[in-house]
Order: structure tokens, then C-alpha cells, then sequence
């Protein structure tokens, strides 16, 4: 019984004991420490920048000459897109002709214009490259590694064009959002994009998904509504003031583009109608120094083989309602291309800021 007695007393000690020490270990339990977060200088933030107002958008290809070209075009513009570097077959990234860029981009800069790199090339290669996460990824490294060697404000991306039928649809919008964050990270470089004027339904308009918009992934659409022309149909302009306000009315009001992303494109150039485009299309410039007048929207030319063909272009009063339209609808007016206009007081980008009231 004394045995039993010391064994039920020893057992009882022990299992204190054993429950003390737990206690101990517990209480000795502390939760880790998390370490802060620093963020670096600027932010690593994915925000877009803060828009500048009403967009007056110039494209400058490489094949211009920049000295043709004064210094009062480029404050006419509140932005100026280089066009252009290409996509390449193999994914990869070329700008063209880099001694006119480095003129271009003082030009802008001088004359208080955000400089953009304007993305382009064949719609084959960019497919091909923008079909694996890796070619995206890539892709997107050479872009963003030529805006921060130019010292550069921004990208537009003219990818003629994406499509519902092909899938390119799905990977232009991954690539889209992909730059985004790139350009975005920090709010430091803005996106744009070039698409399609929205008037014929099927593969291409379709191929626009409006998160592109609704999630900020591009600042601003440079809505192309020009070239609507038919080789086969005589006495159809390319781009009247009917396919401007039908533009604006898709991609606004049928769609839900936010009026402050959108930017109405205009034709520095005439097309004719009911023959081919091989030759026959001519500058703004060459037109009204014809036989074309600055105040008309058609005019009887030869060229490219063709005697007294009908062309069609934009003469100031066409170009001053389309001001008026996307004041009233949009945010802003691009053109194509500032080389082809004039530099005199006829000018279609004169036309537009003194519209508009913009000091140049």
C-alpha cells in the first residue's frame, strides 16, 4: 500500500511538473516579426500619370526630313509620336533611322511636347511575338529599355491590327496590360494606342475589349478615322466629317470609352476613289499647292499615272468642325502625319489649335 501510495504521489510531482515546464515553453512563444516594406524612391505603384488636358497628337515618321518641319508645328502639339520603331520577325525590336529620333526627340522637348515611341511593324510578326508569356515579356523589356535610353514620355502601340478570328484579340490585350504595368509602375510613362475608326463590325473593331479602358490600362485611343476607301466604288472621301462623328459615337456612346481617352484622328493627306492607291495618294501639301484648294474637300489632280482623278482630303473648314466634334465629344485630335501638312497659314494643325484656342 506504501508503495502504491509513493507511486500515485510520484506520478501526481511529475505531471506538474511536466505541465509547468509546457506552461513555460508557451508562454516563451512569440509572434515573428514581419519586416517593413520600403519603398523605393518614386514608388513602385502601378498608377497611370496624370493626364495633360486636351491631346494634340503629331505623328513624325523617320523618312521625314526634321529641318522641313519648324519649330511652331511642334508647340502646336502636346505630343509627339516617333514612328516608328518595328516589331521583327524574331520578336525583337529596331527603331528606325535613330539619327532622326534624337533630332526629333530635342525638337519635341524644346518646343514643350511629351515625346512618344510609336510601336509598329506587321501584324504577322506581331502575333508571333506576342503569343507566349516569354515573347510578350521580351518584347516589352526592349520597349521600355528604349523610352528610359531616349529619355522618353510615353508609347503608342499601332499594331494594324489585332483580331477575334485569329486570337490575337486575347494576346494583344495581355500584351497591352503588360506594358501597362511597365510604363504605369511608379506613374512615370504613358500608354496610348492607335485602333481601328470603329465603323465596319467584325474582327478588328471586335478585337478592342474595353478593360483596355475600364481598368486604365491605356491613357488615351488615337482613333484612326480616315482611310474608309474603296478601290472599286468612284466618289467616296476617306474620311469626312460623317465617319468622324460615327467614330466618336461607337467607341464613346456604343461602347463606353471614357470622352477623356478618346482622340479623333485626321488625314493629312487625300485618297482618291474608284482606283488604285498605288501612287495616287498625295499630301495635304501637294494638293492645295496644285490645283487642290485649302478650303475644299476634293480637288481633280494627276499623278501616278492617272490624269484628272478626283482626290479627297480635308481641306481647314472640314478640319475645324472635326476640332469643334472632339472638343465637344472627346479629349483630343491626332493627326497623321505632320510632314504632310503645311507650314503657312494654311496649315491643318494651325486650323485645329487656333479652334481650339491653343497658344503655339
Amino acid at each position: 500500500m506504501k508503495m502504491k501510495l509513493f507511486n500515485v504521489r510520484f506520478f501526481l510531482i511529475a505531471s506538474m511538473m511536466l505541465f509547468l515546464v509546457a506552461c513555460s515553453k508557451k508562454d516563451q512563444i512569440t509572434t515573428p516579426t514581419v519586416p517593413p516594406v520600403v519603398t523605393p524612391p518614386g514608388g513602385n505603384s502601378i498608377s497611370p500619370p496624370t493626364p495633360f488636358g486636351f491631346y494634340v497628337v503629331g505623328y513624325f515618321p523617320s523618312y521625314r526630313d526634321p529641318s522641313l518641319v519648324t519649330d511652331e508645328k511642334f508647340r502646336m502639339c502636346n505630343v509627339v509620336n516617333y514612328a516608328f520603331a518595328n516589331v521583327t520577325s524574331t520578336g525583337g525590336l529596331t527603331v528606325a533611322n535613330p539619327s532622326v529620333f534624337s533630332t526629333i526627340i530635342s525638337k519635341a522637348k524644346s518646343n514643350n511636347a511629351k515625346i512618344f515611341i510609336s510601336i509598329a511593324g506587321l501584324a504577322a510578326d506581331f502575333k508571333n511575338m506576342a503569343t507566349t508569356p516569354n515573347g510578350r515579356n521580351g518584347f516589352v523589356k526592349s520597349i521600355m529599355q528604349v523610352v528610359r535610353t531616349y529619355g522618353l514620355d510615353g508609347v503608342d502601340v499601332d499594331w494594324e491590327f489585332p483580331r477575334t478570328d485569329d486570337g490575337t484579340d486575347i494576346t494583344y490585350t495581355a500584351f497591352m496590360r503588360e506594358l501597362s504595368d511597365s510604363c504605369h509602375t511608379g506613374a512615370k510613362y504613358y500608354l496610348s494606342a492607335a485602333i481601328t475608326a470603329g465603323k465596319y463590325a467584325g474582327a478588328v473593331r471586335d478585337a478592342i475589349n474595353s478593360s483596355l479602358w475600364t481598368n486604365n490600362t491605356v491613357d488615351f485611343f488615337n482613333i484612326m478615322a480616315y482611310d474608309d476607301f474603296s478601290t472599286t466604288t468612284p466618289f467616296k472621301h476617306h474620311s469626312d466629317l460623317a465617319l468622324a462623328q460615327t467614330s466618336l459615337n461607337y467607341w464613346i456612346t456604343s461602347r463606353g470609352m471614357p470622352a477623356s481617352k478618346a482622340v479623333l484622328g485626321i488625314p493629312a493627306y487625300g485618297r482618291p476613289s474608284g482606283i488604285t492607291q498605288t501612287g495616287t495618294v498625295l499630301t495635304y501639301s501637294t494638293i492645295t499647292n496644285g490645283s487642290g484648294s485649302a478650303f475644299s474637300d476634293s480637288a481633280v489632280v494627276s499623278a501616278g499615272g492617272f490624269s484628272n482623278y478626283t482626290i479627297y482630303y480635308n481641306g481647314m473648314p472640314t478640319v475645324k468642325r472635326k476640332a469643334k466634334l472632339a472638343q465637344s465629344m472627346a479629349n483630343g485630335i491626332m493627326m497623321w502625319e505632320k510632314g504632310q501638312d503645311r507650314t503657312d497659314g494654311l496649315s491643318l494643325l494651325k486650323a485645329v489649335c487656333d479652334t481650339l484656342g491653343r497658344a503655339y
